[in-house]
């Protein structure tokens, strides 16, 4: 195992929600309107992940996108930091019959690949908890583990609205994307992710992401706080 030096960046102290708590892994599950069985198989098929490959989902909360994988064929591991979120992703693949999953508990700066290098990493409405000195980090280390010429692919809040608009833009994002207690994400839940959490702009997403040793391949802005990159490790 790895020993990290006294200054490496602790993300066991998560910042916004305790997953550590049962009830609100169970209300995440819920809320990620996004991510549904459904959609996420839909993903599987665009990436072309099929059997025999193996896929690396980094920050893989209740595992909705690794069991699909995994039923498409691949050998999966599932890293998340919250042993609650493993539980409950464990639970869900072992009622759907998805055996090719490995779970293990870790982060970007932590996991350690010690298999074949992976021909995909995903990672999706995650990498947001990092800093960004600390992205850059995690985006090399994922470029460490995946085959040249493999697939990386980053879905997230990312901002791509005019750095001056920032206000607006997010008291837009609020206002429109904000559900009622109970039927989703609350503006609180929102508030809390731009007081608490990382998200940053495209720009330096994209800066970042070459710099790591990616060509990017497709990318697409469906709203101006939401991200989405594709990504081919170069030779």
């Amino acid at each position: 195992m790895t020993c990290f030096p006294r200054w490496y960046f602790d993300e066991w102290k998560m910042a916004g929600v305790d997953f550590e708590d049962t009830a609100q892994v169970a209300a995440f599950d819920r809320n990620q309107l996004s991510s549904t069985p459904e959609k996420e198989q839909a993903l599987v098929q665009r990436l072309g992940i099929s059997s025999g490959h193996t896929v690396i989902d980094l920050g893989a909360g209740t595992g909705t996108f690794a069991i699909q994988a995994a039923l498409n064929g691949a050998f999966v591991d599932a890293v998340d930091i919250s042993q609650n979120m493993l539980a409950y992703a464990r639970s869900k693949a072992q009622k759907l019959g998805a055996v090719n999953i490995k779970f293990h508990q870790a982060g970007f700066l932590t996991y350690e690949h010690n298999d074949n290098l992976a021909d995909f990493v995903i990672t999706k409405a995650a990498l947001h908890i990092l800093p960004d000195f600390w992205k850059m980090v995690a985006l090399m280390r994922i470029a460490a583990m995946l085959k040249p010429g493999g697939i990386f692919y980053l879905r997230d809040v990312i901002f791509s609205f005019p750095a001056h608009e920032y206000q607006t833009s997010i008291n837009n994002w609020i206002e429109d994307s904000a559900k009622p207690e109970g039927e989703g994400w609350t503006a609180k839940d929102f508030e809390m992710h731009v007081q608490e959490e990382y998200s940053t702009f495209a720009w330096i997403i994209e800066g970042m992401l070459t710099r790591a040793g990616f060509e990017i391949t497709e990318v697409s802005y469906p709203t101006p706080t939401f991200a989405e990159y594709l990504c081919v490790k170069k030779s």
